[in-house]
């Protein structure tokens, strides 16, 4: 594959965002003048943020408005929707899949940093396992240390009210949120177990 041709999927990959054009393009989609278009957008995102809410998700709306992104990209792409509402939920069941197959990640990984205690007792440190964690700690940048350290830290309302935080802090969006924890931990974790085996 010639560098371009990576390049050219590299920019497909990257995420796409909502235009004001493409809004503009999805209430035309939803028919009728801007007036009952904007009723109409805003019963479906309701509708979609009690979806997820029913479900147990964290943070809603930010799912509400991502599933209605990923419809005004398609209508953008030149789909045409006829029944809105019950395509917002199609795109929704199918966002909220990739949302389960996401909490099965953090939840592997929060095992993984609960079981810490015993890898990294400090009463039990002849193997320097402390020292490594703590080392590879500092050699992560200090958003990464922040938000690797934040984002597993407390229990339920806590941890909940620590990744809000985050998400302000950073200024992205949940998934994104969640993408970058793991990634910091998996670098984290390879940093730790390079450390053990030279030790």
């Amino acid at each position: 594959m010639t560098d371009g041709q990576d390049h050219v999927q590299n920019a497909s990959r990257q995420k796409w965002t909502l235009t004001q054009e493409a809004f503009d393009q999805l209430l035309v989609a939803f028919g009728g003048d801007r007036e009952s278009a904007g009723q109409k957008y805003l019963e479906i995102r309701n509708n979609l943020t009690r979806f997820f809410e029913w479900r147990g998700c964290a943070f809603p709306e930010d799912h509400a408005d991502e599933t209605i992104n990923r419809i005004a990209k398609r209508v953008a792409e030149g789909e045409e929707i006829l029944n809105h509402s019950g395509y917002a939920m199609g795109v929704a069941r199918m966002l909220l899949l990739e949302i389960n197959k996401g909490r099965q990640r953090e939840q592997s990984a929060l095992a993984e940093i609960a079981s810490a205690p015993d890898v990294y007792d400090p009463a039990d440190d002849d193997d320097g396992r402390l020292d490594c964690l703590r080392n590879c700690l500092q050699t992560l940048s200090p958003d990464n240390r922040e938000l690797i350290l934040q984002y597993y830290q407390g229990e339920k309302g806590e941890k909940i009210g620590n990744r809000k935080k985050l998400l302000e802090r950073f200024g992205v969006s949940v998934n994104t949120l969640r993408m970058r924890a793991l990634r910091v931990r998996e670098r984290l974790q390879s940093c730790v177990e390079e450390c053990l085996g030279r030790a």
